[in-house]
C-alpha cells in the first residue's frame, strides 16, 4: 500500500491548484492527487468556472505564478457586462451596464481543458504524484493516524494512505455525501449550458456607430456578457480554444428548469426571452458541442476543515451561484486555509483552534456572498435597481473580501479581531441593503433607455479596482478597511435616497429601520449613476 503526506481526491481546478500551492509552501511534502478522468482533458471541457473575477485571477496569476499562461493561453476578460434585453428587438435598444475600457486589476475567461492540462503538467514537473483514470471506491477517515483511499484504475484495485485527506472531487462531493454534510441554503436556482464550436461576437449584433463608440475597444465579446430579465440571466463566455459558452440560469419559481432542460427547449426559451441570441444560436446550431442541465446547483456544507486532518475544497464542499463568478474565488480561499492548516500541522503545532476559526471565517464569507443571490433574481431585469445592486455588490466585494485576499491576510486572526466591529457592521449592512433593493425593485416603475452606464466613468469605482494591488502594511490595511466601511455606509445611504426619489409610491417606510444605526448622510449623485430621465 502506497502512502503520501497529503492525499487529494480530485484532480480538477481545485485539487491541482491546492497541490501546487502546497508544493510551493512545503517543498518536501509527499502529495498524491487522484483524478477520475484521463489526461489530457479535452479543450472546452464542460465544467462550470470559465470566468474568473479578481480573487480567483490573483490566485492563479500571482499566488501560483501562472501569469504567463493566463496571458498567452487564456483570454483577458473585458469585465462584466449586463444588457437588460428581455424580449428586446436589439442589443443597442436597451440599457447596458459595463465599463468602456479595461479596469486595471484583471480577470480572465478560462478554457478549463487547456488550464487543467497545464496544471497537470505543472504538478508532474514538481514531483506531485498525479494519478489519472482513478475511480475512488472507498474513503476511510481515521480518528487518528492515517486515512486511506481505495480506488480502481484500469481494472486493478489499489489503495493509498495519507496523513491528510482533502476532497476536491467537485460536485460528486464524496465526503460531503458520505458524512451527510450538505445543507439546503435556501437559494433554489437551476442552470443549463452548452458550448458552440464557434465564436459569438456580440459586437456584430449592432451596426449603430454610436453604440460601438461607447466603448474604447470593439471587444464587448471578451466580457462575461449577461443578458438579463426578470428571474434569470443568460451568460455568454468566450473560450481561447475558439468555442463559446452559453448558459441559462434562473430562479426555479419564475422559470422552471423543465422549460429549458434540453437544447431544443433552451433554444425555444431563448426565442421567447432573448430573441436576438436565439437567432444567432439557431444559425450556429450545427456547431453544438455539448449540453447539460443542473437542478438546484447551490448548496452549503456543515463542515469543511477538520482538526482530524481532512478538508473539503471547491464544489466538493459548497457552491454559491455562477453569477459574479465566485467559484474560483472560494477555491482560492479554501485552498489558502487548507495550506495553512497543513503547514501548521507539519510544523508540529496544534490545529484544533485554527481549523475552527478558519472555518468560521470561511462560512462568514460564504454567507455574506450568498446574500447577494438568495431571493434576488426577481430584480435582475430591473434596469434602474439592478445597476445600483451591481455597484453595491462590487464595492462590498472589492472593498472588504478582496482586501483580505490581495493583502494575504486571510489567516491573520489578529487583523480580524482588530476590525471585528467594522466587519460585523458592514456584514449586517449588506443584508439590509439587499432587502432594500428587493423592496425598491418591487415598487419601482420600469425604465430601460438605450444608454451605457459606464463603470469606468465612476472615478471612485475605477480607483477601488486599481487599488487592490497596493502594498499595505498593517496600519495601512486597517485604515483601508475602515475607509471602505465608511464608503459602504455612504453608498447605502445614497441607495436609500435614490429609492425614495425614483419609487415614491414604494413602501419604503422601513428603510430607516433596515439601515438602523448604520445609516449615514450622503450627498446625492456622488456615487451612483444618474437616474434615467
Amino acid at each position: 500500500m502506497s502512502r503520501a503526506d497529503v492525499l487529494i481526491v480530485g484532480g480538477g481546478l481545485a485539487g491541482l491548484t491546492l497541490a501546487l500551492q502546497l508544493r510551493a509552501r512545503l517543498p518536501r511534502l509527499a502529495i498524491t492527487v487522484l483524478e477520475r478522468d484521463a489526461h489530457p482533458a479535452p479543450e472546452a471541457a464542460h465544467k462550470v468556472g470559465e470566468s474568473t473575477v479578481e480573487i480567483g485571477a490573483n490566485y492563479l496569476d500571482t499566488v501560483l505564478g501562472f501569469d504567463a499562461h493566463l496571458r498567452e493561453r487564456q483570454l483577458r476578460k473585458f469585465g462584466f457586462r449586463f444588457f437588460f434585453s428581455e424580449n428586446a428587438p436589439g442589443i443597442d435598444a436597451v440599457t447596458e451596464l459595463g465599463a468602456s475600457r479595461y479596469l486595471q486589476t484583471p480577470g480572465y475567461q478560462l478554457d478549463r481543458g487547456i488550464l487543467e492540462n497545464f496544471l497537470g503538467e505543472q504538478a508532474r514537473s514538481q514531483d506531485i504524484t498525479f494519478i489519472t483514470r482513478a475511480v475512488v471506491r472507498e474513503i476511510n477517515l481515521a480518528e487518528s493516524g492515517e486515512h486511506s483511499v481505495r480506488y480502481e484504475q484500469d481494472g486493478r484495485e489499489l489503495a493509498l494512505t495519507g496523513d491528510w485527506l482533502v476532497d476536491a472531487s467537485g460536485r460528486a462531493g464524496l465526503l460531503r455525501r458520505e458524512l451527510g454534510l450538505q445543507i439546503d441554503n435556501g437559494h433554489h436556482a437551476n442552470a443549463a449550458w452548452f458550448r458552440l464550436a464557434t465564436r459569438i461576437d456580440i459586437d456584430d449584433w449592432s451596426q449603430d456607430a454610436a453604440w460601438h463608440a461607447r466603448c474604447d475597444y470593439r471587444e464587448r465579446w471578451l466580457s462575461t456578457n449577461h443578458l438579463v430579465g426578470p428571474g434569470y440571466w443568460v451568460w455568454l463566455i468566450p473560450l481561447s480554444s475558439g468555442s463559446h459558452s452559453v448558459g441559462i440560469v434562473a430562479d426555479e419559481a419564475l422559470h422552471p428548469l423543465r422549460e429549458y432542460n434540453s437544447f431544443e427547449r433552451a433554444l425555444a426559451w431563448l426565442h421567447a426571452h432573448q430573441p436576438q441570441l436565439a437567432r444567432v444560436v439557431e444559425a450556429k446550431r450545427d456547431t453544438l458541442q455539448d449540453f447539460i442541465a443542473l437542478r438546484r446547483f447551490s448548496y452549503g456544507c456543515k463542515r469543511v476543515f477538520s482538526p482530524r486532518r481532512w478538508a473539503l475544497t471547491g464544489e466538493a464542499g459548497l457552491f454559491l451561484d455562477p453569477f459574479y463568478s465566485p467559484g474560483t474565488d472560494f477555491i482560492a480561499i479554501a485552498n489558502t486555509y487548507i495550506t495553512e492548516l497543513i503547514a501548521r500541522d507539519r510544523a508540529g503545532q496544534s490545529i484544533e483552534m485554527h481549523a475552527g476559526i478558519y472555518e468560521q471565517i470561511y462560512f462568514s464569507f460564504y454567507e455574506s456572498t450568498l446574500a447577494l443571490y438568495r431571493d434576488q433574481y426577481a430584480m435582475f431585469g430591473d434596469a434602474e435597481v439592478m445597476p445600483a445592486k451591481v455597484i453595491w455588490d462590487y464595492t462590498y466585494y472589492w472593498g472588504i473580501l478582496c482586501q483580505f485576499f490581495f493583502q494575504r491576510r486571510l489567516t491573520d486572526i489578529a487583523a480580524l479581531s482588530r476590525l471585528k466591529r467594522e466587519l460585523t457592521a458592514v456584514q449586517a449592512l449588506n443584508l439590509r441593503v439587499q432587502t432594500l433593493l428587493r423592496s425598491w425593485s418591487g415598487a419601482g416603475r420600469p425604465v430601460n433607455p438605450p444608454r451605457l452606464l459606464d463603470q469606468a466613468a465612476l472615478p471612485w469605482f475605477a480607483e477601488l479596482n486599481r487599488s487592490l494591488r497596493d502594498p499595505l502594511d498593517e496600519a495601512a490595511f486597517d485604515a483601508r478597511l475602515r475607509h471602505n466601511s465608511k464608503l459602504l455606509h455612504e453608498l447605502a445611504a445614497e441607495i436609500v435616497t435614490r429609492a425614495r426619489a425614483t419609487a415614491p409610491a414604494a413602501d419604503l417606510a422601513a428603510v430607516d429601520r433596515l439601515l438602523g444605526e448604520f445609516a449615514a448622510p450622503a450627498v446625492a449623485g456622488t456615487l451612483l449613476f444618474e437616474p434615467a430621465a
